[in-house]
């Protein structure tokens, strides 16, 4: 198993995108996340005017959590005009949240989730 960490640029494919970031698998163990907030330096409305499913990114790994095989990831790191302001508060949080969900656990939840969300509807 590939061992990532901190500083290390990597490629990894963009599996899914949400409204808080983008999910990226970086191989067949490991997978991480660009937060909207790693995305650009500038303001982002939509993740997918950066990036699309399927496509090929290369990244900055920002922290990397063995336990988890979970990888907090930077787009924006790998700008020329990234600013080093941001670059400290990255570094002065380098852990990483334990990540519970992921897409299995929405897709083995979803039809449950879509039933409850219809069924208080139904009350109102």
């Amino acid at each position: 198993m590939k061992k990532y960490y901190a500083g290390q640029i990597v490629e990894g494919v963009i599996t899914g995108i949400q409204s808080y970031g983008a999910f990226v698998s970086l191989d067949k163990y490991c997978s991480g996340l660009i937060h909207i907030s790693e995305i650009s330096d500038g303001f982002v409305r939509d993740i997918r005017n950066f990036v699309n499913v399927g496509e090929v990114v290369k990244v900055k790994v920002v922290d990397y959590d063995e336990a988890t095989n979970q990888a907090k990831l930077s787009l924006k790191a790998l700008k020329k005009g990234h600013t080093r302001k941001h670059k400290r508060q990255i570094l002065s949080n380098p852990t990483l949240p334990i990540m519970r969900l992921g897409f299995q656990t929405i897709a083995n939840n979803l039809q449950n989730w879509i039933e409850e969300a219809q069924a208080k509807n139904d009350e109102v």
